[in-house]
């Protein structure tokens, strides 16, 4: 049995992260990884670096391609070389900046925990036993996969990570799932030329978002000639000689439809990948979502046992797994005073085209919550910058107290809101008020600049 100061479960972004940190600080480390494709975690692999690559090359696409299938679908499959250059060049740099510490050791193969302190590695040449006095469980997560009849069976039928792998575009793809990752995809897909229909099961489209916002997206989707339908649940899938059909019903009344398409990407969702761990062999517990039960200093139910990142629930953000690694930094050799409780709010964006990002409480929630506000809009189109970009979709709408002048929420629909985003959070985050933003002097012509215009109220 080797013995270890720290084993490391999922080479994600807050395990490669610690693992680094640990190996500085002179820890024997080990990194258990159950998946040679995987290096670096789920970001760099099938994620966050593929779909934004893959989003950039849809915009360019459009722009150049637009209703030319065949240069788009030509246009499609070397993006998808160039997206396959990029993930291995970052997997093996992953891999490399580790493997070559003296003190680090990469296990690749699946681990499973024998007893508290001691995990079991399933590797290709035979089993092997590691004991270490810290643990820290990165398995992430993995999609969760609705009960259709035929889903199984089908040859058409995609996760998001194994979609990004088909090189031929479809002509028309099925969304089952109206959530973030779809809508991701159905612009993505539609930006390259495919046709696309999102079906989901709820009765509203974008429920986080106020109505407006929501109201906003789906008008510019469907002007890219995506295809919505609410109240929409899938019912059987079989393929066909041309491809597949899904069957689906609505939920009001239970009347049938039938779709038709080359590929169905299945996007209900994520949930934390637990499976194989045997967790109750160590005594960690999970909660009833399968989501590892941590404490606010990310403990699980185990004190030496740690859990980061998606494994542990809540919201699955890379940027949220790597602040998972500060936190544990500060446990291990700071002041011990950094936990999940002081990262709130946390901004989020979605890489839809234009893209959305949100901060903060939305106009409906300051309403249930009975607070004295005041709501901006202002149409993407006011920024000049949106003109030279030709851009001009979309809208902006910030909340601000009306007792203290602070930033309450912010909600951007607009190009280069992923990045305008991070300035709203920093003004909430160090207590600026409203006019701090209206009056800051942001280059011009930019994006950014549009923050004086949404807070001049």
């Amino acid at each position: 049995m080797k013995q270890y100061d720290a084993i490391i479960i999922g080479f994600g972004k807050a395990g490669k992260t610690l693992a680094a940190e640990l190996s500085n600080r002179g820890w024997q480390v080990a990194i258990v990884e159950r998946s040679n494709m995987m290096y670096g975690g789920s970001c760099p692999n099938v994620a966050c670096i593929p779909t934004k690559t893959l989003v950039h090359e849809a915009e360019v696409s459009a722009l150049l391609y637009h209703d030319d299938f065949p240069k788009q679908a030509n246009m499609y499959k070397q993006a998808i070389g160039r997206k396959n250059r990029l993930t291995s060049f970052l997997r093996n740099d992953n891999y490399e900046r580790l493997s070559k510490r003296p003190n680090v050791t990469i296990y690749t193969g699946t681990g499973s925990f024998i007893s508290a302190d001691t995990i079991k590695v399933e590797l290709p040449e035979g089993e092997i036993e590691l004991k270490g006095k810290e643990i820290f469980i990165n398995t992430g997560s993995t999609p969760i996969i609705p009960a259709i009849d035929g889903i199984q069976q089908s040859q058409h039928v995609y996760t998001s990570s194994a979609l990004l792998d088909l090189s031929v575009l479809p002509h028309h793809l099925i969304i089952i799932g109206g959530g973030y990752i779809g809508l991701e995809f159905a612009s993505m897909y539609a930006g390259f030329g495919s046709k696309v229909t999102i079906l989901e099961g709820g009765n509203k489209f974008m429920p986080r978002e106020d109505r407006d916002i929501a109201n906003s997206v789906k008008e510019v989707m469907e002007k890219k000639g995506i295809e919505i339908h609410l109240n929409a649940r899938a019912q059987s899938i079989h393929d066909t000689n041309d491809g597949v059909t899904l069957t689906y019903s609505d939920v009001s009344d239970g009347t049938p439809y039938y779709v038709d398409g080359d590929a169905i990407l299945i996007a209900t969702g994520r949930k934390p990948m637990i499976e194989g761990l045997n967790l109750q062999a160590a005594g960690v517990g999970v909660d009833a979502h399968g989501a590892i039960i941590v404490n606010d200093q990310l403990r699980t139910t185990v004190p030496h046992i740690w859990a980061m990142g998606d494994v542990k629930g809540g919201s699955q953000f890379t940027y949220l797994s790597l602040d998972d690694f500060r936190i544990i930094r500060d446990q291990l050799f700071g002041d011990k005073k950094r936990d999940i409780g002081d990262r709130d709010p946390v901004q989020y964006a979605v890489f839809i085209d234009p893209p959305l990002a949100h901060i903060g409480i939305s106009e409906e929630e300051a309403l249930k919550r009975g607070y004295s506000f005041k709501v901006s809009r202002l149409p993407a189109s006011s920024i000049v910058r949106t003109r030279t970009l030709r851009q001009t979709d979309g809208m902006l709408k910030a909340i601000i107290n009306n007792h203290n002048g602070k930033i309450m929420g912010c909600t951007l629909f607009c190009a280069d809101a992923s990045e305008i985003i991070n300035i709203v959070a920093m003004a909430i985050k160090t207590g600026q008020t409203s006019t701090f933003l209206r009056d800051f002097i942001f280059t011009h012509p930019s994006m950014s600049e549009g923050l004086n215009q949404l807070f001049d109220v």
